[in-house]
């Protein structure tokens, strides 16, 4: 019975990866990963030699049937996203519904856990966890009115991701919908320039305006 294994790796600092995901990404036939690059990287880190077959979120059939051979021939493999849990906000979640799907009981799955940038986050916040709303990225174009206003309307805790380039952005529609909410605002998580921002939607913009803005964001909305 083949095995997929579902491998969380570090969301930064290369120590945080455990002991049984390196032991089992050096077991593996092959490990399935959203950039090659990235994975063989740290792959090389941690001598580990395994091949590696991209799987991202424009893989088509024709890559899933690819997967669904090698699984069919017997061999184990790993998947990883570039950095964190495979599945959160990320495509590997669509792949093992799809190799259930097929497989059924013929598939093991099994979670090798670890880093997440999103309960990273939340463990530092200082705000109520014991319900949250996670939302991933916010749509750039469609859609991105009405994600504001449920971020708004929602009265648990709200966490969410951010890139670099619309960071700024993000945190005016915050500002002006939400003016008083307070915010944490994780940079670069387990990295060297991790910092930590807290505040309102304006005073974290102004902070951020004051040093190079950098890095992947976690943003977290304290509840109402």
């Amino acid at each position: 019975m083949p095995t997929l294994f579902i491998i969380a790796t570090p969301i930064g600092n290369l120590s945080d990866v455990s002991e049984r995901a390196k032991t089992t990404l050096a077991s593996v036939d092959a490990v399935l990963c959203e950039d090659t690059r990235v994975t063989a990287k740290l792959l090389s880190a941690f001598a580990i030699s395994v091949p590696t077959i991209s799987y991202h979120q424009h893989s088509g059939e024709a890559k899933t049937s690819k997967i669904v051979d090698l699984l069919e021939g017997g061999k184990n493999l790993a998947l990883v996203t570039d950095a964190g849990t495979p599945g959160i906000s990320d495509p590997g979640g669509r792949l093992i519904e799809e190799l259930v799907r097929h497989f059924g009981e013929r598939l093991t799955v099994t979670p090798i856990p670890g880093p997440c940038a999103l309960a990273t986050a939340l463990s530092v916040a200082g705000v109520p966890a014991d319900e949250f709303l996670f939302l991933g990225f916010p749509p750039h174009k469609k859609g991105r009115q009405s994600f504001f206003e449920r971020i708004r309307l929602t009265p648990c805790t709200v966490v969410f991701y951010e890139s670099t380039h619309r960071i700024l952005k993000t945190l005016g529609e915050l500002t002006s919908r939400m003016p008083e909410r307070p915010l944490v605002v994780c940079r670069e998580l387990t990295k060297l320039y991790e910092t930590i921002y807290r505040g309102s939607a304006a005073q974290v913009t102004e902070q951020l305006n004051s040093t190079s803005i950098k890095g992947e964001f976690v943003i977290v909305v304290a509840p109402l």
